[in-house]
């Protein structure tokens, strides 16, 4: 395990790790996580992707060993603690991977800062309001009877809705893992969890996606009940010449379900591009394959994206249709 190191964002300091400073011919790759997990959150694919990249783990402000924020803060002040943390790492440009909230953090990277940005990852995330599907049902009703469960059975329920429900009813062990790895974190405050959801809640993506410049994939579970999925598709008709890819059957935590597919799919788009590029098939989740086992299914994931013939699907959703539908 790599040293934590710190970096200077106003008042408050991030806490970061850098992995692979020795491979000077390997491009930096910058990871930002979700809601509810520190940097350890990218455990199951980290092997993987430092066989190819030097690696920035990053620990969002409010978990982690970063500081805890007192009040609310945007998704914008969290990407400037990514630019402190690049700065404090003399990194100039890098990729840059972002899951759920840390997705939203990646885009405002990207549009804010796109001289610091190379290629960008976006999973299980969505572009914020006004124009996108809100969160599903499931999440909702999940959101209305926290307070009238108790509180290991309302964080055992939360885990088990941000993977699939075949995952859950034939791999609980993986619910296991996620829960004792969130228990093994610093505890965080309960304002900070609040001050992060609301900075999800209130990201406002308008159309500014169209500005970003950076090659993008968009990865998206089609069986997520965190965030809609249509909204990958969303992402991927607003960035210019994005690229999505959707993971049949797999819930918000996909790469804890699938990290081979996962990390199959993030460095043959990082470092030979996408156009012409056959995304490897995904491996469908059993006892032990989040733990690096392997197994081919003969299913791949969904692709689609642009090339200079024109769209490769014309079943998009655009922002005004999204707006409209319930």
């Amino acid at each position: 395990m790599s040293r934590t190191r710190y970096a200077r964002s106003g008042k408050f300091r991030i806490a970061y790790e850098l992995r692979g400073t020795m491979h000077r011919r390997r491009p930096w790759l910058v990871l930002i996580q979700g809601m509810g997990f520190d940097r350890s959150g990218w455990e199951p694919v980290l092997r993987k992707l430092h066989r190819h990249f030097r690696l920035v783990l990053v620990d969002n402000r409010g978990f982690g060993r970063s500081d805890r924020p007192a009040g609310l803060f945007g998704v914008a002040a969290m990407a400037g603690d990514i630019v402190a943390v690049l700065d404090a790492a003399g990194i100039r440009r890098a990729h840059v991977m972002g899951a759920s909230l840390g997705g939203m953090v990646a885009q405002e990277l990207a549009i804010t800062h796109a001289e610091r940005v190379d290629g960008l990852v976006l999973a299980c995330t969505a572009p914020g309001w006004p124009f996108a599907y809100p969160m599903p049902p499931a999440a909702v009703r999940l959101i209305l009877v926290t307070a009238v469960i108790r509180a290991e059975a309302a964080r055992r329920r939360y885990m088990e809705n941000a993977l699939s429900a075949g995952t859950v009813q034939h791999h609980p062990e993986l619910v296991d893992r996620l829960l004792e790895l969130q228990d093994s974190q610093p505890p965080p405050k309960p304002r900070a969890l609040a001050a992060q959801a609301a900075a999800g809640a209130l990201y406002a993506g308008h159309w500014r996606q169209a500005r970003i410049r950076a090659r993008t994939l968009v990865l998206q579970g089609s069986a997520d009940t965190v965030v809609d999925p249509r909204n990958g598709r969303l992402l991927a008709d607003r960035i210019p010449d994005a690229r999505l890819v959707t993971f049949p059957e797999l819930g918000h935590l996909f790469f804890w379900e699938d990290p081979d597919g996962f990390t199959d799919a993030v460095t043959s788009f990082l470092l030979a591009g996408y156009e012409g590029q056959e995304v490897p098939a995904r491996r469908r989740v059993r006892r032990g394959a989040w733990r690096g086992a392997r197994r081919r299914t003969g299913k791949r994931a969904a692709v689609s994206g642009t090339d200079p013939a024109g769209p490769a699907s014309d079943n998009r959703a655009s922002p005004k249709e999204a707006a409209s539908r319930p």
